[in-house]
């Protein structure tokens, strides 16, 4: 048998325990026990203070922050399915001070007739200016609301000193790669709100690079994996199978090439390059002058000159930009015929410079761990501590000031903990 408890509405009126179909995966999937919820054990765990204080409905005014996608909404419908409280949501994207007033003075009444508490859910609280901020600040003193609210900005610029004064602020992270794998699985497994039904298989390849996607983003994550289930056809078999190949071109990762006219430009202006990267400046010219004769904009030339001083040459000669920037000046200020001398210097200076591309290299390394490893927080001791709050949470706790503390330079970390080590930037001898 249920209890009216279990039939109450949730945030989006829907009984609890009825998932429609036309929701999104994300909303489907949208954990209604802590048992179910990843990804944020330092304060969802069976012993954290949280937990606890919403199992025993003693939970005071409290603001979730924290990235998209990392569980601030879900958390609020735990606190809904485990509070013996009203509670009422309200969403600062769509709601103003007359409809909170409303809401307020709903609160008061059942708390006069029944002794019934509200838990007012503030959705983008940041949203809301100071006035709106204002309007409810009385009503949280005085325990009418207790607030709920949910915001991706830093609360300590966001919200109003004496609001944040009253609430306990809880910091959820970006979901950890684990995490994000655990709710991957239960998408792909579960056939009633999930998408087993699609029998979906998704290479280890495929599987790496959505969870690589979805960036600590459980929302994105599952987003991109209802399209890319959907959109890819059924095998002999019945089977979905999803490789990287398939998975990039659902998701329209690969950029589509600029023809401005035809593959000869192309295959000019490669040949251009790669005599200038080989120290030829007499191939070099010749291509500039095939480029020049065909009617190549001496502008794009001119850019390209500028992406090669620094792709190539580097640190080698760091005059090599300096040159390329004043070549590219030159053109936009002299203009043809006049700038093919500019454009013929800059290629003869480039063609024979020692090259490093130690700069590049080191940034495609530094973008690929990037992409791998999705959002990794930055380090609390590199953090700027401009508020109370954030120096409660150890923003710059143990940095180190190099110009007081010389061996700082080399002893302290300045990567996230996972790529602590790395070693991005390789100069070449010269």
């Amino acid at each position: 048998m249920t209890t009216s408890r279990d039939q109450a509405p949730d945030l989006f009126g829907t009984p609890e325990g009825e998932k429609s179909v036309e929701a999104p995966l994300a909303e489907r999937l949208r954990p209604r026990e802590f048992a179910d919820f990843v990804g944020q054990d330092d304060i969802t765990a069976p012993d954290r203070p949280l937990r606890r204080a919403i199992e025993a409905d003693q939970l005071s005014s409290v603001i979730f922050w924290g990235p998209p996608g990392s569980g601030k909404t879900t958390l609020a419908h735990l606190v809904a399915r485990h509070t013996k409280a009203q509670f009422v949501p309200f969403s600062a994207v769509t709601g103003g001070v007359p409809e909170l007033r409303a809401i307020i003075k709903t609160a008061e009444q059942r708390q006069a007739i029944n002794g019934q508490r509200t838990i007012l859910f503030v959705d983008e609280i940041h949203r809301f200016n100071k006035a709106q901020q204002d309007a409810f600040l009385p009503h949280v003193e005085r325990g009418t609301v207790i607030l709920v609210g949910a915001t991706t900005e830093n609360p300590s610029f966001e919200v109003i000193s004496p609001l944040l004064s009253r609430s306990l602020v809880i910091v959820l992270k970006p979901l950890s790669d684990e995490a994000l794998g655990h709710i991957l699985d239960r998408a792909l497994a579960d056939p009633a709100i999930g998408l087993g039904k699609w029998n979906a298989r998704l290479s280890p390849d495929a599987g790496q690079r959505l969870i690589a996607y979805g960036n600590g983003d459980a929302r994105a994550l599952l987003t991109a994996l209802d399209f890319v289930v959907k959109q890819q056809p059924a095998g002999p078999d019945g089977t979905r199978l999803i490789d990287g190949v398939a998975l990039e071109a659902a998701l329209m990762k690969k950029s589509i090439r600029y023809d401005k006219s035809g593959e000869e430009h192309y295959n000019v202006i490669s040949a251009y390059i790669k005599s200038l990267r080989d120290s030829d400046p007499n191939g070099a010219l010749y291509w500039l002058a095939r480029m020049l004769e065909g009617g190549e904009d001496p502008k794009f030339i001119a850019r390209r000159l500028v992406i090669f001083a620094s792709e190539d040459v580097g640190n080698a000669d760091p005059m090599g930009l300096v040159v390329a920037a004043a070549v590219a000046q030159a053109v936009q200020f002299v203009g043809l015929p006049e700038a093919q001398i500019n454009l013929a210097q800059g290629t003869t200076y480039l063609a024979t410079r020692r090259k490093d591309n130690a700069s590049y290299i080191g940034l495609l390394e530094a973008m690929e761990d990037a992409k791998t490893h999705g959002n990794l927080g930055v380090p609390l001791h590199l953090r700027n501590a401009v508020t109370s709050l954030m120096k409660g949470f150890g923003y710059g706790k143990g940095y180190r000031y190099v110009h007081d503390d010389p061996q700082a330079k080399a002893q302290q970390e300045h990567l996230p903990e996972s790529l602590k080590g790395r070693r991005y930037y390789r100069p070449k001898d010269t």
